[in-house]
């Protein structure tokens, strides 16, 4: 998506809870990566849609996207979150106290990959946004963990057009396969949105 059209979009949206404004000010400033609020409304949508109550988050950071499955779950469900940075766990829970929100969130800080191992039971929605050499190994992992009908959500499959690139570096290269093996997995049946910088959206067969 160019630029103009992103700020056209973003203009577009109705006022936003002020907490959430604080999260992507937060993240503007200290030029944090955040899925933002074109994306959050999608997930919200996403969550509504399917009727969402158990969604796990590999790659949280200080829980943009989480907020937004909290208010699309309305207080009910839980939220299971991954992140390496344990200061990144204390902000997310102190904007959702202010917040008020209501939905069960657990936070494990670690690698996600390896995070993932101990969390148990099936999922509604996976949302994956790690670090972007590691999306390959989410493809498993989310066929593993959805129910049949759930939504494998990928940040990034855009990556600022660098996907197009006849010399992609490591990373570029990384999500290109992911994004090829995904669409080929019997597993899931896969679209690309291009909101944003690209979202992948796959649901369970």
């Amino acid at each position: 998506m160019t630029k103009k059209i992103e700020t056209y979009l973003e203009k577009l949206i109705p006022e936003r809870d002020a907490v959430l404004r604080e999260m992507e000010e937060y993240a503007r400033d200290e030029d944090f990566p955040i899925v933002g609020p074109l994306v959050g409304r999608y997930l919200y949508q996403s969550a509504m849609t399917i009727k969402a109550r158990r969604v796990l988050e590999l790659g949280s950071g200080f829980g943009y996207s989480a907020f937004w499955f909290s208010l699309a779950m309305k207080g009910k469900g839980k939220i299971v979150m991954t992140d390496t940075v344990v200061a990144n766990k204390r902000r997310a829970f102190d904007y959702f106290k202010r917040a008020g929100l209501q939905s069960q969130f657990e936070f494990k800080v670690g690698d996600a990959l390896k995070s993932v191992k101990r969390i148990d039971g099936e999922f509604d929605i996976v949302l994956n946004d790690i670090d972007k050499i590691g999306y390959p190994k989410t493809i498993d992992i989310a066929a593993s963990k959805l129910r049949k009908g759930g939504l494998f959500i990928t940040d990034n499959l855009i990556w600022s057009g660098k996907v197009c690139e006849r010399n992609p570096d490591e990373t570029t290269e990384a999500i290109v396969a992911f994004t090829r093996n995904l669409y080929n997995d019997s597993r899931f049946f896969t679209t690309v949105l291009p909101l944003r910088d690209g979202i992948g959206v796959a649901i369970r067969l």
